[in-house]
């Protein structure tokens, strides 16, 4: 298959590679939905409130600051309004979680898009590594809080990455989580994006019984602020590999988008997506002991920080 057909090609579900947001929402009328999207002020989180908005649904998207979610919400065309939530500050999620709980919105989807990306050097929050706070902590406090607003058939995004794969041959290095013991910038960007994974797996699981669904998604290598820690020469590769293998944003926000409000994917649980179709994670991806331990974790994690 030449590149040009593999770009072109379509899965399943009738979308691929290069279907972009508004192709995978083309049709639907999403008045009278509300979905709640993280890191709205840039990138994929930006053109996924666009889209959303645009296809009738209200938009909550939130940011670091309120001025930028505000700004953000005000750039598009449709219903929307920002908040503030510094994923970072867990007292800062929490407000969040009060603030869209006073509005009396029930959330028909929740998409975790912010994150953080390849740190060069180590940095902690609360004593854990930056990006597996960032990244994992902070979503999982933040769509935990949310549970009782999300709908009888809510769906929760959570972004992972292929690079979950750079995560460590343990998957979660547990006894590390502040990586005091070693500190390379992709695996601890792997192990974030593996707890992303692994987060989706196991609120599914516990979704099971329900028509609420919980799946994680690969957006593609798209350039946007993520890379923005990145060295020069990685960003140089990147460069000129971009008209080859990069996404444009609104390719890159497809996937989230048709996961969050595609008809087809309600059916779609505990699954890991990526091109706008079911996909195969690394193989321990499907280890609910994994899944299960990782939840457990970040319980007592954030209990000891109320």
């Amino acid at each position: 298959m030449s590149l040009y057909s593999w770009l072109a090609s379509k899965g399943p579900s009738g979308f691929g590679y290069g279907s972009t947001a508004e192709e995978v929402t083309a049709g639907l009328d999403l008045t009278g939905k509300t979905v709640l999207v993280t890191g709205c002020n840039s990138g994929l989180g930006l053109e996924t409130m666009r889209v959303l908005a645009l296809r009738g649904a209200h938009v909550i998207g939130t940011a670091r600051t309120v001025e930028k979610a505000r700004a953000a919400a005000a750039s598009v065309q449709g219903s929307a309004e920002g908040v503030a939530c510094e994923l970072e500050d867990p007292a800062s999620v929490r407000a969040c979680i009060a603030t869209v709980l006073a509005m009396g919105r029930p959330l028909d989807a929740v998409i975790c898009n912010a994150g953080i990306m390849a740190l060069p050097r180590r940095e902690t929050v609360l004593g854990l590594e930056r990006q597996f706070f960032t990244n994992h902590v902070g979503h999982f406090i933040l769509v935990t809080g949310l549970l009782d607003a999300l709908t009888e058939t809510g769906r929760v995004v959570v972004l992972s990455s292929a690079a979950h794969r750079n995560a460590p041959r343990e998957g979660i290095r547990f006894d590390d989580l502040g990586a005091d013991k070693s500190y390379q910038a992709w695996t601890a960007y792997g192990q974030s994006k593996f707890a992303n994974l692994l987060f989706a797996k196991e609120l599914g699981r516990r979704f099971a019984g329900t028509r609420r669904t919980a799946n994680a998604v690969h957006p593609g290598v798209i350039r946007t602020n993520l890379g923005r820690h990145m060295n020069p020469m990685a960003m140089a590769v990147f460069g000129l590999a971009g008209p080859l293998v990069l996404k444009s944003i609104p390719e890159g926000a497809a996937t989230q988008c048709y996961a969050a409000v595609h008809p087809d994917a309600g059916a779609i649980n505990q699954k890991y997506l990526a091109d706008s179709n079911v996909a195969r994670p690394r193989a321990d991806a499907e280890d609910e002991a994994l899944a299960r331990k990782l939840w457990e974790v970040t319980e007592g994690l954030v209990a000891r920080l109320l």
